[in-house]
C-alpha cells in the first residue's frame, strides 16, 4: 500500500523530501506534482520500476519516458542540443513543456525512442519537484499520470491517486492540486519545432 506525504507547495519540508527520496532509491515508483499535471516517476536504473510505470499507464515501448531534470546544463548531459536548440531551451526553461530530443551516446539505449533514438525531457518549475531531483542528484524518468481507461486528462488530486492506484504505487506526494493538462510536447529533432502534443504550455513561443 502506498505512503502519503503531504508536502507544502512553495516550502517542501526537507525530512520528507528526504524520505521520499530514500523510497525513489530503493526501486519504489512515487506519484509526485509537477507545474502541469501529476506524473509518476522512478529512478534511471531501475527497469522493474520503468515496467511497473508502463503498466499502470497502459503504454508500450514505443511510448517516450520522460527524464525529468533540475536545470538545463542537467538536460544536455542526455541530449543533442545545438545553438539554435539551446537558446529556445533557454527562453522556455523551467516551464510546462517537455522537448523531444536526440539522445546522446551516453544515454542507455532502453531510455530512448526504439525506432528514433530520441528523448523527452523537462525542467519543470515546481518546489516540491526541484526540491526531490536536488536530493535524488539525477533525472527522474517520468510519465504523466494518464490512467488507461479513456480518461482524456490527467489525475490531478493526490487523493483521487491514492485512491485508484494505492497497491500500484509506493508514495503518493500530496502537494495540493496540480493543473488538469500535462505538458506541452515540441519535437526539436527536425529544422523547425513541431508540436506533437498541445498542453500546458503555450506554443507561441516555438512559433507553433
Amino acid at each position: 500500500m502506498a505512503q502519503y506525504f503531504v508536502i507544502h507547495p512553495q516550502t517542501p519540508q526537507t525530512r520528507l523530501i528526504h524520505q521520499a527520496v530514500e523510497i525513489l532509491r530503493n526501486g519504489g515508483v512515487v506519484a509526485y506534482p509537477t507545474d502541469s499535471s501529476y506524473a509518476l516517476g522512478c529512478v534511471l536504473g531501475n527497469k522493474e520500476a520503468q515496467e511497473r510505470i508502463r503498466a499502470i499507464r497502459g503504454v508500450d515501448e514505443d511510448h517516450h519516458f520522460t527524464l525529468v531534470c533540475r536545470n538545463l546544463a542537467e538536460l544536455s548531459a542526455y541530449a543533442q542540443v545545438d545553438n539554435s536548440q539551446f537558446r529556445l531551451l533557454k527562453a522556455n526553461t523551467p516551464g510546462q513543456y517537455t522537448f523531444i530530443l536526440k539522445a546522446t551516446r551516453e544515454l542507455p539505449r532502453r531510455l530512448q525512442h526504439p525506432k528514433r533514438s530520441t528523448v523527452g525531457l523537462r525542467v519543470p518549475q515546481h518546489a516540491v519537484t526541484q526540491a526531490l531531483l536536488e536530493e535524488l542528484d539525477q533525472p527522474l524518468l517520468s510519465m504523466t499520470l494518464l490512467l488507461p481507461n479513456g480518461a482524456n486528462e490527467p489525475l490531478n488530486e493526490a487523493w483521487e491517486i491514492r485512491d485508484q492506484l494505492e497497491h500500484q504505487l509506493d508514495l503518493v506526494i500530496d502537494a495540493g492540486a496540480c493543473s488538469a493538462e500535462p505538458t506541452t510536447v515540441i519535437d526539436l529533432t527536425g529544422e523547425a519545432p513541431r508540436l506533437t502534443r498541445l498542453g500546458a504550455g503555450d506554443p507561441k513561443p516555438f512559433g507553433l
